[in-house]
C-alpha cells in the first residue's frame, strides 16, 4: 500500500465536509441577498446551521446594505482553510497563507455554480408544473428572479416556451470562463 491509499479519502472527506458547508454558507449569503423567506422550512435550515459560527462574527463584521458580509467573510476564510489543509496534506511547494488568495476565486465559481444549478432545478421542475406554494420552488423562484427578470424582458416567450433561462445559464457559464480563470492567474503571479 502506498501513502495515496489513505491519502486520498482523507482528501476526499475535507473536501465534501468543508465544500457542503462552505455551500450552505454561500446560500445563505444569496438568500439574504435575495430577500429570501427566512421563515420558509429550508431556509430555517440554513440558518440553523450557519447561526452558531455566524453569530459572533456579527459583533465583528456588521452587514452592509443588506448583505450579510460575515457569512461571505465565513465562506472565504472556510475555503481558504480547506486549501490549507489541503496543501499540508499533500505537501504541495506552495504557502498555506496562499490560500487566502486562492479561496476568492474558488469561492467566485462556488456563486456562479449556485446559480447555474438553481437556474437548471428552476426550469426542469417549470416542465412537471409544481406546488408555487412548495417551500423549494418559492425559495428557488426568489434566488433566480434577480437573474430571469432581466432575460424575461430581453427574450419574450416565443410560442410559450420561455427561452430566457436559457440566456441566463450561457451568460453564467461565459462569466465561470471569463472570470475565474483571470482571477486565477492575479492568485498566482507574484507581486
Amino acid at each position: 500500500m502506498t501513502d495515496s491509499y489513505l491519502l486520498n479519502p482523507v482528501i476526499f472527506l475535507i473536501q465534501t465536509l468543508f465544500g457542503l458547508y462552505i455551500a450552505v454558507v454561500a446560500i445563505r449569503f444569496l438568500l439574504q441577498w435575495a430577500r429570501a423567506d427566512f421563515y420558509n422550512p429550508i431556509s430555517q435550515f440554513v440558518v440553523k446551521v450557519t447561526s452558531p459560527v455566524l453569530r459572533p462574527m456579527r459583533r465583528v463584521i456588521p452587514g452592509y446594505g443588506g448583505m450579510d458580509l460575515a457569512a461571505l467573510v465565513l465562506a472565504w476564510l472556510l475555503s481558504a482553510l480547506e486549501l490549507a489543509i489541503l496543501i499540508m496534506l499533500i505537501g504541495a511547494d506552495r504557502s498555506p497563507f496562499g490560500a487566502l488568495g486562492w479561496a476568492i476565486p474558488s469561492l467566485a465559481e462556488l456563486f456562479i455554480n449556485i446559480f447555474l444549478f438553481a437556474v437548471l432545478i428552476r426550469v426542469i421542475l417549470s416542465w412537471v408544473n409544481p406546488d408555487p406554494y412548495n417551500p423549494a420552488v418559492s425559495l428557488l423562484s426568489r434566488l433566480t428572479d434577480p437573474l430571469m427578470r432581466p432575460a424575461q424582458r430581453l427574450i419574450q416567450p416565443i410560442g410559450g416556451i420561455d427561452l430566457s433561462p436559457m440566456l441566463v445559464m450561457v451568460v453564467l457559464v461565459l462569466l465561470n470562463m471569463l472570470l475565474i480563470p483571470p482571477l486565477k492567474w492575479l492568485v498566482a503571479s507574484p507581486f
